[in-house]
């Protein structure tokens, strides 16, 4: 016969109510909970999940929506949040839209139906009328890394505009002026919030801004490639280029070794994220980080806030710094031979 309750209670002396509380998802004393996870654990207690969930009407679980699994920036963010999540009692159901509205949309309505208590996302396009359905339900809904057109609620971005604007500026400092961007796909909001911190750090430099110098990749590695490969063949006089994402930067430098271009002597480089590709690279990568951690744990509290009963307090946008991690593939090229790692 399995432990029940009562023996729950013997284990740690605590009452009944308190246990109840607990595995009805209240909130309990921190010790207390510690004491009663100990006790479930080594009495292989095992709590009726479903009865749970139909009496409380919380199923104790986050959906958890991103664009593409195998993306890096995803992957660092499900984990970060997963384990802040599980340290306080949810479990997260994941569903990867690979970048498509339509399964986005789908998936939406599947964890709806799964009846998820919350839903973070980071969302494929500008716009997801399905996001409506959790807000009319009253679940909470914290978007991440994007914002959405018409949807009012919590948001956690990087300073997108920002670190493209910096990027830029490093180059012009370092004296450059043919600058390229490969940016993503501009329905995408990092992508165009990036593109027009590009442009505006361009002609607050005085530098003339040419379209032909501005490429769309799709935020893919053979995008990047692609994209690389066009500003060179149509600019071969382009000194500098900036990356907008990780994936078309792992791309960008492939396009730029098999060309044979020499960095930084013949093109310049800044990318964007994955400090350890970085140094893989030869030379080592200057780069834009965005603080990845901490918008998960940020989305993550949003989350917890809201599902804690602050529900009716204003929507909440987090804004959070990027950063430069200096390498040696940018050259300084008014001051002969010399190479920028700042």
């Amino acid at each position: 016969m399995g432990a029940t309750i009562k023996d729950i209670a013997r284990e740690t002396g605590l009452g009944l109510a308190t246990i109840s509380s607990y595995l009805n998802g209240g909130n309990v004393r921190e010790k207390n909970r510690a004491k009663i996870e100990a006790a479930i654990e080594a009495l292989h207690f095992e709590v009726n999940e479903t009865a749970r969930g139909l009496k409380t009407n919380k199923t104790k679980i986050i959906g958890i929506v991103i664009p593409e699994l195998n993306n890096i920036f995803c992957a660092e963010m499900i984990s970060v949040a997963e384990d802040i999540l599980r340290q306080n009692g949810y479990a997260t159901m994941l569903c990867d839209c690979r970048s498509d509205v339509h399964r986005e949309a789908e998936a939406i309505e599947f964890l709806l139906h799964k009846r998820v208590d919350g839903l973070l996302i980071m969302p494929t396009g500008e716009y997801s009328e399905s996001l409506s359905l959790f807000a009319e339900q009253k679940k909470p809904v914290v978007l991440i890394d994007r914002k959405v057109r018409g949807f009012i609620g919590d948001c956690v971005l990087a300073d997108n505009e920002g670190a493209a604007k910096e990027a830029v500026l490093r180059l012009v400092d370092a004296g450059h002026q043919k600058i390229g961007l490969i940016s993503g796909p501009q329905e995408v909001y990092t992508a165009s919030a990036r593109n027009w911190g590009f442009q505006k750090a361009m002609m607050e430099a005085g530098l003339s801004l040419e379209n032909s110098l501005m490429v769309c990749g799709d935020y893919t590695i053979k995008g990047g490639a692609r994209a690389m490969r066009t500003l060179h063949e149509t600019h071969p006089d382009m000194t500098a280029v900036l990356v907008s994402n990780y994936e078309m930067t792992v791309g960008a430098m492939i396009e730029i070794n098999e060309s044979g271009i020499r960095v930084p002597e013949e093109l310049s480089i800044i990318g964007f994220d994955n400090v350890e590709f970085a140094k893989a690279c030869s030379p080592k990568l200057s780069i834009m980080t965005q603080p990845t951690r901490q918008m998960a744990m940020s989305a993550v509290r949003l989350m917890l806030d809201r599902l804690n009963g602050n529900d009716e307090k204003p929507a909440e946008m987090v804004i959070l710094s990027t950063s430069y991690v200096g390498g040696r593939s940018v050259r300084q090229i008014n001051k002969e031979n010399k190479m920028l790692s700042v």
